[in-house]
């Protein structure tokens, strides 16, 4: 009787045993299937990021002396120097015989000088920083051949948001206030620009910034199939650089805006193929799946706008799903829209 009871005790320990093991397998099974694969460590990633802050310098200028400063500004912030005075806020170049005057008029503005409180305030720069490096740590480990390009933060009045050159970023600040900053409407930016005007969205801005200038749009990408790729390619560097940021961040949707998305994917792709707009090279259609908006039209009123783009992205992650192995740099480097949609296997 002791032997039997004994006996049924084993068998109950080594069914436990197996169940354990079983859950366990299951388990493992599970969060390797939901892993993110652009989840990767980059700590040993060298990089020399220089993030200067031109905006604590220039704005910190006695009027009296810009004069005599403007050779010391140029020096220190070279090719980026020529950018804000010519891009950013349009007052010319330092050969112009106005120039100091306009320059002081610019750092000595109310406005100017309001922006620069909130954005200390608001923008927390040392963390910013910190964030950038971690997508250039990224961006070494995908393109190690590839230059870190300078990081130059700005007040520009409103004018610019991200801009790019040979080698360098620059960031205007007071693009970055927040949705409840009471500027923004005051500009008569509509509020679908605005959702996205807030310090958390700097980074993706950035990534996304510098896809463009390292991966320009092919001179071929003429029909709307080759733009939502492309934009998607964008988008999925940007994701790669930034891989703990949520889906929702790096495309610049709300949550509700991306779960339409989702819920409605195949509706959308069947609407494309079936009305025979992927391959169109009409402006006007490209801009209505491609461009920002409130909505994409002829999408319902609940759809966010660049529809398009996101099922481009959808169609690059497919891609890069079934060919796994397939490197960041050579996804970069297809410029074959149609390769990449017919070796995604996309099926929404």
């Amino acid at each position: 009787m002791q032997n039997t009871r004994k006996t049924e005790r084993n068998f109950k320990r080594i069914a436990m045993n197996r169940m354990f093991l079983w859950g366990a397998l299951f388990s493992l099974i599970f969060v390797s299937c939901n892993r993110n694969p652009l989840k990767i460590d980059v700590s040993d990633q060298k990089i020399n990021l220089k993030v200067a802050h031109f905006d604590a310098d220039i704005l910190h200028i006695d009027p009296e002396q810009i004069g005599e400063k403007t050779e010391f500004l140029q020096k220190k912030y070279g090719e980026f120097f020529d950018i804000f005075n010519y891009q950013m806020i349009r007052i010319g170049g330092t050969d112009q015989p106005n120039y100091t005057e306009l320059l002081a008029g610019f750092v000595t503005d109310t406005l100017i000088q309001r922006l620069q409180k909130d954005v200390a305030a608001k923008i927390d720069t040392a963390k910013l920083s910190a964030e950038l490096d971690n997508l250039f740590r990224h961006y070494k480990h995908y393109f190690p051949g590839k230059e870190i390009p300078a990081i130059y933060t700005c007040i520009s009045g409103f004018n610019q948001s991200i801009v790019t050159s040979t080698g360098l970023i620059g960031i205007s600040l007071d693009k970055y206030l927040g949705a409840d900053c009471t500027y923004y409407p005051q500009l008569g930016l509509p509020n679908y620009k605005i959702r996205n005007m807030y310090p958390g969205k700097i980074t993706s801005d950035v990534a996304y910034a510098w896809a463009m200038t390292e991966f320009p749009l092919p001179e071929n990408s003429n029909n709307l199939l080759a733009q939502m790729i492309y934009e998607g390619k964008l988008i999925y560097f940007t994701q790669a650089m930034l891989p703990d940021l949520p889906d929702s961040v790096i495309i610049g949707y709300s949550q509700k805006q991306l779960d339409f998305c989702r819920q409605n994917e195949a509706k959308m792709w069947t609407y494309l193929a079936e009305q025979k707009l992927l391959f169109s090279t009409d402006r006007m259609t490209i801009k209505r799946f491609i461009g920002d908006g409130p909505y994409t039209n002829p999408f319902t009123p609940e759809s966010p706008g660049r529809a398009g783009v996101w099922i481009g992205w959808q169609i690059v992650r497919s891609y890069m799903k079934a060919n796994k192995g397939l490197s960041l740099s050579a996804l970069m480097a297809n410029t074959d829209p149609q390769n990449i949609l017919q070796n995604s296997g996309y099926q929404p």
